[in-house]
């Protein structure tokens, strides 16, 4: 049969299991678009370019497949471009669809002409431009092993405007990818896992850090083994929430910057790490120079480029966490450690005071109080997307994650705007699941207009504003370390109750503690998306907080009264 170069782009991208794309039309994709009709794929209609990744990103996050984003050439493309690195940063398998204008044009700077697969060439895991319609095929095949293989990240594929309209005969084949130059599977030697063997035995200690990896790996189930059957404490990072059962008691808690007291002294005070697929971000380590300096470290990735990258380890095993995992547990013998953990859980006493429970009703209503009544009321069973910014660590710190894949947020890049749009994507690969979203009033900003995408779309998502009038983050570190100097952070914005109504939706506006609980029961009860704009107080910090180039255990913690005592 004949086909278009748009026609085969659908058919392989149904081969490939995609059921939903995100994009926004233009003149260079206008023949994929107008091919749409042959498919079964599901197309959302986004509101900007940038949306359209983080819904992918998004999608990608909450169901473990690929997503897919698809713009136009020029402006479209570019517009593609934060979203792309905030994948690349976070390890998401996303596939970026573009279109170009016809070859012949390439060079001379035609209308909406730019060198996209130039510019993307830094922050994807590859890019191919596409001259000729009969690479389609094997190039879109190629594009999403890449991108969900090995270190999962970013792919980009830029398709001329003529490969698009050319009509060839075509008849789907099945392809087998043969890179020899791409080879993500790499096993560790016996030798290696032998040594491994013999620090975890040796170790009084232990301390186990998961990142990303662990989810992206599948090897929970491991994990969970590995800690209980060496009585290992877990510590996660930020991207690692869900990794671990929350309410498990040798779970202590997210580490780093942001992360619990306790955890960061555990971390400083153990004699063996065991980092399973994280990568050792200044975020987690503070000063490398003072980091863990009592510990031995294993540290286990898929990704060679992060052994030793950041923290020089005694022992790196390079490959996928759940294979090793699977190799080394048989060798493990069962062990106890008392002492350590009786040691832990008095550190644990020690920080109490930041526990939700010891922060009083004063008349005030706290961003601690919002998220924590959230989880209750949740029962800690949504998926939970957050913005970045103070709200992206209060949500890290008061929701506590049972399930994989219900935290989301930018990480690496830290991409403001991030969480609607990633949301959205999120709802589209688990329908079945409540969805909330938790932003600051300048994060939400940024990319609010996608709340016309949920209407368009008519999908239920909850959104909880952390309003406090401040670019929050940015201001606690100007109180803390710029003498309360607050230079452009004061920021000004609409009444998102009314933004809510302006789309069809319903608004609600909370400024009391006593009001939170039923206005989550009533963003749950509806369904519709429901914004809450919470007017919370304006100057709150996250605490703990560890200055820049410090120690982790070198934190800033919450101020102490009498009144937080009784």
């Amino acid at each position: 049969m004949k086909y278009s170069g748009a026609q085969i782009l659908w058919e392989c991208l149904e081969r490939e299991g995609v059921e939903v794309v995100f994009g926004y039309p233009g003149g260079a994709t206008l023949p994929i678009y107008d091919a749409l009709d042959s498919s079964t794929i599901h197309h959302v209609l986004v509101r900007h370019e940038q949306g359209a990744v983080h819904m992918a990103d998004g999608y990608a996050r909450a169901s473990g497949r690929v997503g897919v984003a698809l713009a136009t050439s020029g402006p479209g493309a570019t517009n593609l471009i934060t979203g792309i690195v905030t994948a690349l940063m976070d390890s998401s398998p996303v596939v970026c669809i573009t279109g170009q204008v016809a070859s012949p044009l390439i060079g001379y700077d035609a209308f909406q002409e730019t060198d996209v697969t130039g510019i993307t060439l830094p922050i994807t895991k590859h890019n191919y431009l596409i001259t000729d319609v009969h690479e389609i095929p094997s190039v879109v095949h190629e594009a999403f092993y890449i991108a969900g293989s090995g270190r999962p990240g970013p792919v980009l594929i830029d398709i001329t405007k003529d490969a698009q309209q050319e009509i060839i005969e075509w008849e789907y084949e099945e392809m087998t990818v043969h890179l020899p130059g791409y080879r993500p599977d790499l096993s560790p030697s016996s030798n290696d896992l032998a040594y491994a063997v013999q620090m975890i035995h040796a170790a009084k200690q232990p301390v186990i850090l998961v990142g990303q990896g662990v989810l992206n790996s599948g090897a929970m189930a491991e994990v969970f083994e590995f800690a209980t059957q060496t009585q290992s404490p877990v510590a996660s990072t930020l991207l690692g929430l869900g990794s671990f059962p929350a309410d498990h008691p040798l779970y202590l808690g997210m580490m780093g910057m942001h992360g619990e007291a306790w955890v960061n002294q555990t971390i400083q005070n153990s004699d063996l790490l065991l980092a399973f697929g994280m990568r050792f971000s200044d975020r987690v380590t503070g000063k490398i120079s003072t980091f863990a300096p009592k510990a031995k470290k294993i540290h286990i990735d898929i990704d060679p480029s992060e052994i030793n990258k950041n923290v020089t380890v005694d022992l790196g095993l390079v490959g996928d966490l759940k294979e090793i995992l699977g190799r080394l547990l048989p060798q493990i013998e069962p062990a106890e450690h008392p002492e350590w953990l009786s040691q832990i859980g008095s550190w644990k006493q020690e920080a109490a005071i930041r526990d939700i429970k010891n922060m009083q009703d004063n008349g005030h209503l706290h961003a601690a109080h919002v998220i924590h009544d959230i989880w209750r009321c949740t029962n800690g069973e949504a998926l939970v997307v957050s913005d970045v910014g103070q709200n992206q660590m209060w949500t890290a710190q008061y929701y506590r994650h049972n399930q994989p894949y219900t935290a989301i947020t930018s990480g690496g890049l830290g991409t403001m705007g991030f969480g609607l749009p990633a949301a959205i994507g999120a709802k589209f690969a688990r329908p079945e699941k409540e969805v909330w979203i938790i932003a600051g009033d300048g994060g939400f900003q940024m990319t609010q207009s996608e709340l016309s995408t949920i209407v368009q779309e008519g999908i239920k998502i909850n959104i909880a504003i952390i309003n406090n009038g401040y670019l929050g983050m940015v201001r606690q570190w100007q109180e803390f370390f710029y003498e309360n100097r607050y230079t452009s952070t004061p920021i000004i914005s609409p009444d998102f109750a009314k933004i809510a109504e302006a789309h069809g939706l319903t608004g609600i506006r909370v400024t009391k503690r006593e009001e939170v609980e039923a206005a989550v029961r009533k963003a749950q009860s509806l369904p519709e998306t429901v914004i809450i704009d919470f007017r919370v107080e304006k100057e709150d910090c996250v605490y703990p907080m560890v200055p820049s180039n410090a120690a982790i255990d070198t934190m800033i913690r919450r101020p102490v009264s009498q009144a937080d005592l009784k």
